[in-house]
């Protein structure tokens, strides 16, 4: 048993519907022969009131089919309709209405109120203007004149956004149409013309959203679904741009556009997808090809070209190939100034060209637009402490390697520099303490680099064997203090052996 207070506040949530029941004059009229329609209708009217909406829509159902020519019941039908937001399903219910009862002014009304949100202007000035030569009530009078007023705006105002449409003034047509919609809610044509308005503005966000609107509001409409394809495309959504250009070969495979598209979308959307996934297999040199084939597939959208250049850039940095890839992301960086994860890559790949100003520069310019970015954050303070330790001792310049230089090119420059500077090949007093000195320090550069932990600290800007940058770290502090006692030249002549470690 429904409660009253929950029937009262069922009617109260759907009171449009519901008044519209309470208006009807025809309480009385017979519903057909079959009793079970008279059922059907009754327990539909207590569910609807109820709210509860797809149980009441079945029972209209079954009373449409017990009886074709009952108008009430497709009057009824039409009202849960309404009341689910489906106007589409309740605009034939109310036009078979009208065929069956052509005197019934509120289905007249409500189908004048659906055509006009529909854009659908001529027709619902005609049942407006009929219910008006059809003695009214007050309460129909009224609004059948409101609407009216309304219809004959609207239809002045798509004559004015045409002219301006047609003059190529997209700025006031576009306001004509936001005038128009607010209205005709439902209306397809005009949400696509003020599609095309923003597209000429190159406003594409705003025309994607009338696109996506009209997609919905009108049946098997492919040009939509084509040109949302083609503005995600354009924006270098690849991935977008296939799902609504296969939207449209849903609706028709043989399309010839949205086909061809279609193939030219899913071809770089592929060699987007395997770039990516070579990325991640760190197989970094054959992700900058497939994503220069990606350049080759689509030469002409610029949105495109900067995605393969982006993740060139990364891959490049990535890839310890520092040189080129500064210069891949500058270019991108010049068309996108604030593009962060570029601007990371580039500080990333001037560090290791020991570019230690300009490395800083880059993540200071990517933290005033990501302001939380921890790897912004730590990288600027990485190279912040890179750029204080090379006015020191820098143990890659020692020996003349590259900061990704492996273990064994280490050792390598380190025996050759050793030979060259050991304290034995030199006799006056002033060469030979000169060489004590430079032998040391290649030592120490061989000793740091050949040690995992220690090359770590290094690279993060700290000295293993300075003192002052080990202070309250026990492991380096130890480590430095017995190095501190190192002689690689013996206690005597040198007999110094080189570690072929």
């Amino acid at each position: 048993m429904v409660s009253i207070d929950h029937v009262a506040h069922k009617v109260l949530t759907y009171i449009p519907y519901v008044l519209v029941l309470i208006d009807l004059r025809y309480e009385g009229v017979k519903c057909g022969r079959d009793g079970s329609v008279d059922n059907h209708m009754e327990m539909g009217k207590k569910l609807l009131a109820a709210g509860q909406l797809a149980d009441a829509l079945s029972h209209f159902h079954a009373a449409v089919d017990g009886d074709s020519k009952n108008y009430m019941a497709y009057y009824r039908r039409a009202t849960v309709f309404l009341a689910m937001g489906k106007s589409k399903s309740a605009l034939p219910d109310l036009s078979r209405v009208i065929e069956l009862k052509p005197d019934f002014k509120s289905a007249r009304l409500q189908r004048g109120n659906l055509l006009l949100k529909q854009g659908g202007l001529d027709e619902a000035e005609r049942d407006f203007k009929t219910v008006l030569n059809s003695s009214p009530s007050d309460r129909e009078e009224g609004e059948a004149k409101s609407q009216l007023t309304k219809s004959d705006e609207m239809q002045r105002l798509v004559a004015q956004a045409h002219r301006s449409y047609s003059s190529q003034d997209y700025v006031t047509a576009a306001a004509q149409l936001d005038t128009i919609i607010e209205t005709c809610v439902w209306d397809v044509t005009s949400r696509e013309m003020r599609a095309e308005c923003f597209i000429e503005m190159g406003e594409m966000g705003k025309a994607v959203s009338d696109l996506k609107a009209a997609s919905k509001l009108k049946n098997d409409n492919t040009q939509a679904f084509y040109k949302l394809s083609i503005i995600y495309y354009s924006l270098g959504d690849h991935e977008m741009s296939l799902i609504e250009v296969r939207e449209c070969l849903k609706l028709d495979p043989e399309h010839k556009q949205c086909y061809s598209h279609y193939k030219q979308v899913k071809k770089l959307n592929k060699q987007i997808r395997s770039a990516e996934e070579l990325i991640q297999e760190q197989r970094y040199e054959e992700a900058v090809s497939k994503y220069e084939a990606v350049m080759k597939t689509e030469p002409n959208v610029h949105r495109l070209s900067l995605l393969a250049k982006e993740r060139m850039c990364h891959a490049l940095a990535q890839g310890q190939q520092a040189s080129r890839a500064v210069s891949v992301c500058g270019e991108v960086l010049k068309s996108d100034p604030e593009n962060v994860n570029v601007l990371k890559d580039r500080a990333e790949a001037y560090i290791q060209e020991e570019q230690y100003e300009e490395a800083i520069q880059d993540y200071e310019t990517a933290s005033k637009h990501s302001e939380n970015d921890r790897q912004v954050k730590e990288g600027l303070e990485k190279a912040q402490r890179l750029l204080k330790q090379s006015h020191k001792r820098d143990y890659y310049k020692i020996l003349g390697v590259k900061r990704n230089a492996q273990k064994k090119e280490i050792t390598k420059a380190y025996r050759k520099l050793a030979q060259q500077w050991h304290p034995d090949n030199f006799h006056k007093p002033e060469e030979k303490k000169k060489a004590e000195k430079k032998f040391i320090d290649i030592a120490q550069a061989k000793e740091v680099l050949t040690d995992p932990e220690m090359r770590t600290k290094f690279d993060q800007g700290e000295d293993p064997m300075d003192p002052e940058s080990q202070q309250g770290r026990p492991h380096h502090q130890h480590f430095h203090q017995g190095y501190q006692g190192f002689n690689p030249f013996g206690s005597g002549p040198f007999n110094f052996k080189f570690n072929h470690n």
